[in-house]
């Protein structure tokens, strides 16, 4: 009679756990149900927002980059006419050589000052607040603003020649953002003075990463300063090394606002970038064609050297 009973019992207590397992799997599966659709829900606008503003114009204008759309009227396919007369060369090849010039500079410029200041201004120095304030200001101005200053500094008689004429320094001055020789050069330390404020913020996070400890004892294990840096900091802060010239090679060679507003592609072409040789053959010479077929191929340029050089980081970081 009591081993019947203890059946008994043994038996609601194993259907009593059954259906309490089940609900909880059910309640568990309509969470994680909830949860995808509340993640879709918050995920889509933003989504739909970037293929409608970004990737769907791209398309387009990589459709017409086979075309020989003039802007308005009627168009036709020419397939790769456009392309064959980017590589005739002409201006596109000294665009091309400028873009390079001007984006090799910048990036290597502004991370090589950003760095040096980041680690000058990170821990020592009583005023750094105020410093780095004063180097990141540039950053928040407007592009043609800043541009239109250092214009009238690199004026004939601007603030720069009138400098060296008061220092006995007459020889060195010149017209410069008139002279082919010293035009790209102007209009790099336009861009560094504006951008490096925002490399040396990027690595001043990455250096609050790095243990004061283990600097400390790296040093008391006899380490020089170079060897403290290239084993200690850089490793730690390798992830910013990548971000910033990730972002500073992009910038430099999609660079426009500024040559636009020095020198608008003078002296003779001299300062001519890829951006500013398809603003004018779509907005000035009316060849929206010709004009899409250039800005993909900048596209692709970029693309290309931005994944080659985060490999090359990557490979260079696990080194």
């Amino acid at each position: 009679m009591t081993a019947q009973l203890e059946q008994k019992a043994e038996g609601a207590r194993v259907t009593g756990r059954q259906p309490r397992s089940s609900k909880q799997n059910s309640r568990k599966g309509d969470r994680n149900t909830e949860r995808r659709f509340a993640t879709w829900w918050w995920f889509t606008p933003a989504l739909l927002a970037l293929v409608l503003i970004h990737y769907a114009p791209s398309a387009i204008g990589g459709f017409f980059a086979f075309t020989n759309w003039k802007g308005l009227g009627k168009w036709k396919f020419v397939g790769w006419e456009n392309f064959a007369a980017i590589a005739d060369g002409g201006p596109t090849t000294t665009a091309l050589i400028n873009t390079f010039i001007i984006g090799i500079s910048f990036v290597v410029l502004t991370n090589v000052l950003g760095l040096l200041l980041a680690l000058g201004l990170n821990r020592t120095v009583k005023s750094r607040n105020v410093i780095r304030t004063l180097i990141f200001a540039p950053v928040v101005l407007s592009s043609l603003a800043t541009s239109y200053i250092w214009k009238f500094i690199f004026e004939q008689d601007g603030p720069l020649n009138e400098f060296l004429r008061s220092i006995g320094l007459e020889s060195l001055q010149r017209t410069w953002l008139g002279d082919p020789s010293t035009v790209l050069p102007a209009i790099i330390i336009v861009m560094v003075w504006q951008n490096v404020g925002l490399v040396m913020v990027m690595y001043l996070a990455g250096l609050a990463t790095v243990s004061p400890e283990l600097e400390e004892a790296a040093s008391l294990d006899g380490a020089s300063l170079w060897q403290r840096f290239n084993y200690v900091v850089l490793p730690a802060i390798m992830p910013s090394v990548v971000i910033a010239m990730t972002l500073m090679l992009i910038n430099g060679l999609r660079v426009f606002d500024q040559i636009q507003a020095l020198t608008g592609g003078g002296p003779y072409g001299a300062s001519e970038t890829l951006a500013v040789t398809i603003y004018k053959e779509t907005f000035v010479m009316g060849r929206f064609g010709f004009g899409a077929a250039l800005a993909l191929v900048m596209s692709v340029i970029i693309i290309i050297l931005t994944v080659a050089q985060r490999l090359l980081l990557r490979t260079s970081s696990k080194g």
